[in-house]
């Protein structure tokens, strides 16, 4: 689908501080290494609500704007605070953007952030609103020993959209979805823990999706990866994106500022937002991104932009991506597990 009149005006992260080296969870369980090098870990104080306000108030920074023009608030996630209570409220509230603001959570696995990206740039597009802000953000959890611990990973990134050409970070110029019914992940009611069906969320689920998604919006385009300068794929660990890039025809070079599961972990539904975001970080005026996502369940959202001036205006407006990974803490295991709640204290 075409989109007409929509610009990314803002844009930000948050990734917390604490890390923690895949070898230190593998020492503890008998078993080699993981499939990256270490990753981002979320405080006893943090939460997706507190990444999602953090990484919301880098993005109106390098909008320009103050929160109470921010007329839409959708926020993406599978770690809420609450079962029953939306965070994007709390978004709303801390931002200043409340009470005359629409409202509401996402729930679709590791693309709820781009889900949320895709309806905002909608509502401008089609003047429902001036300024819609879209936040993907996760604190993700796996099962003590499980495959998942080595890569869920805490962090998000926040989109500000709007209508207005004149200082735009980049053009929102084509989207696209593919979605099916494949159950490769699944949580279900008072379990803390997520299951997964380990090969089964390569093939069919994750390479399917994004593969498909991605031939698509080059379809409808008339495009081929030669004609974008950057690409950022769902990143589940390091193989997955690079594999997918690979057999697709884009280069190492094309894939590698949006890169970063082996350095903070997959933090769903931030994942893709955050590369993003890290790209928006070097990218030049007139170079195209396109960001394809992958949720569990299974989906994947592709949305090719075109990077425009305001980005080296507004780039040091706030903390960049690479400023959040370099601020870091190594913690050991034990201190991992305290964090997460993954000790049981008989309460």
């Amino acid at each position: 689908m075409k989109v007409r009149n929509a610009f990314v005006k803002g844009y930000g992260v948050a990734i917390p501080r604490y890390r923690i080296k895949d070898e230190a969870i593998a020492k503890n369980w008998g078993s080699s290494r993981g499939p990256i090098e270490e990753k981002a870990v979320a405080g006893l104080d943090e939460d997706s609500t507190t990444i999602a306000i953090e990484a919301s108030r880098n993005a109106l920074r390098r909008a320009g704007i103050d929160g109470e023009k921010i007329e839409v608030v959708f926020f993406g996630s599978e770690s809420k605070v609450y079962a029953v209570k939306p965070t994007a409220t709390i978004i709303a509230e801390a931002i200043g953007a409340t009470p005359q603001v629409s409202a509401a959570d996402f729930e679709f696995a590791c693309k709820a952030g781009t889900e949320a990206m895709k309806c905002c740039t909608a509502y401008v597009s089609s003047e429902l609103a001036d300024y819609a802000l879209a936040v993907g953000a996760d604190t993700a959890q796996g099962r003590p020993g499980d495959e998942l611990e080595y890569t869920a990973a805490s962090g998000g990134a926040a989109y500000i959209f709007s209508r207005e050409p004149e200082n735009a970070i980049a053009s929102v110029d084509e989207m696209y979805s593919f979605t099916t019914d494949t159950p490769d992940f699944w949580r279900r009611p008072e379990q803390k823990y997520p299951m997964h069906g380990f090969r089964f969320t390569g093939e069919p689920a994750y390479f399917k999706h994004v593969t498909m998604a991605a031939i698509e919006i080059m379809n409808s385009m008339g495009a081929s990866p030669k004609d974008f300068n950057h690409v950022v794929f769902h990143q589940p660990n390091v193989k997955f994106p690079q594999n997918v890039a690979e057999d697709l025809g884009f280069t190492k070079e094309q894939i590698g500022y949006g890169l970063l599961s082996g350095r903070i972990g997959n933090t769903y539904s931030g994942a893709t937002p955050v590369g993003l975001a890290n790209i928006l970080d070097h990218a030049k005026p007139g170079e195209k991104i396109l960001a394809v996502s992958f949720g569990s369940g299974a989906g994947s959202d592709a949305i090719a932009f075109t990077v425009m001036d305001g980005v080296e205006k507004k780039r040091d407006l706030a903390p960049s991506v690479e400023s959040y990974i370099a601020r870091k803490v190594y913690i050991d295991y034990a201190t991992y597990l305290r964090f997460r709640g993954k000790i049981d204290m008989g309460d």
